[in-house]
C-alpha cells in the first residue's frame, strides 16, 4: 500500500507542476502577442473616397470598359470564364 500511495502521489506532483509551467507559458506568450499587434485602429487605413463623376471623362471611361472588355476575353480563352459568366460580366461592364 504505500508503494501505491507514493506513486499517487508523485503523479499528482508532476501533472501540478506540469499544469503549472503550462499556464505560465501560456500567460507570457498572451502578453507578448498582445505587445506586437497593433491597436484596432492602427491595423486599418479608412478607404479612400470614390470618384466624383465629373473627375471621370466619357474617354477614359469607354477606354476602361474596353480595357475590361480585354480582359474578360482572355479570361474566358483561357478557360477561366464560362460563357455565362463571361456575358454576365459583360453586360455588367456595358451597363445593358
Amino acid at each position: 500500500m504505500p508503494g501505491l500511495l507514493r506513486g499517487v502521489a508523485r503523479t499528482a506532483v508532476v501533472a501540478g507542476t506540469a499544469t503549472a509551467v503550462s499556464n505560465r507559458v501560456s500567460r507570457r506568450q498572451a502578453g507578448r502577442w498582445a505587445q506586437q499587434e497593433p491597436a484596432p485602429a492602427q491595423q486599418y487605413a479608412p478607404p479612400p473616397p470614390p470618384p466624383s463623376a465629373a473627375a471621370t471623362a466619357p474617354a477614359d471611361d469607354m477606354s476602361s470598359k474596353i480595357a475590361q472588355l480585354k480582359e474578360l476575353g482572355e479570361l474566358k480563352e483561357q478557360g477561366v470564364l464560362t460563357e455565362a459568366e463571361f456575358a454576365a460580366q459583360k453586360s455588367k461592364i456595358l451597363g445593358s
